[in-house]
């Protein structure tokens, strides 16, 4: 079950790509949280949304906020594919338990062993904002995302 629009975000410590332990409520009272949940490193449909992110990082720190990307791969791959992508933000891994934080967001497929494509908006105040799960094979919508961000305290 996905996680409600007013409810308060599940807090989580996750190692990031470069083994950096980041906790989501570090940021509460400081800034807006964009948590993108993806299945896969190295896939195309992940690869063009992290692509897109990457392309509009400007506008989502013009909007005080903190991109997190979430996904069962380890924090090793993250490395390399953040390397290889030119990502700056945070890549966690959702790895061991895998999944956990993922379960928590509702967005974890068991069956799959994956998380799947959701983006979840984190206020300041550490609530859940605006929550959007997308089919695996869509690339999200950046400016549906910025949208919806611009309106989020």
């Amino acid at each position: 079950m996905a996680i409600s629009v007013g409810t308060a975000a599940p807090d989580f410590t996750l190692k990031d790509q470069n083994q950096k332990e980041v906790k989501l409520s570090d940021f509460k009272g400081k800034k807006k949280v964009v948590i993108v949940f993806y299945p896969l490193d190295w896939s195309p449909v992940c690869t063009n949304e992290h692509a897109c992110f990457v392309n509009d990082m400007k506008k989502f720190e013009q909007l005080d906020a903190q991109v997190l990307g979430v996904s069962v791969d380890s924090a090793w791959s993250h490395k390399a594919f953040a390397d290889k992508m030119g990502i700056h933000y945070p890549l966690l891994a959702d790895f061991h338990p895998r999944g956990a934080v993922g379960e928590k967001f509702g967005v974890y497929l068991a069956d799959k062993g994956i998380t799947g494509r959701a983006i979840a908006i984190v206020d300041r105040g550490g609530n859940i904002a605006w929550f959007r799960n997308y089919d695996i094979p869509t690339v999200p919508d950046l400016n549906e995302v910025s949208k919806a961000l611009d309106g989020v305290n």
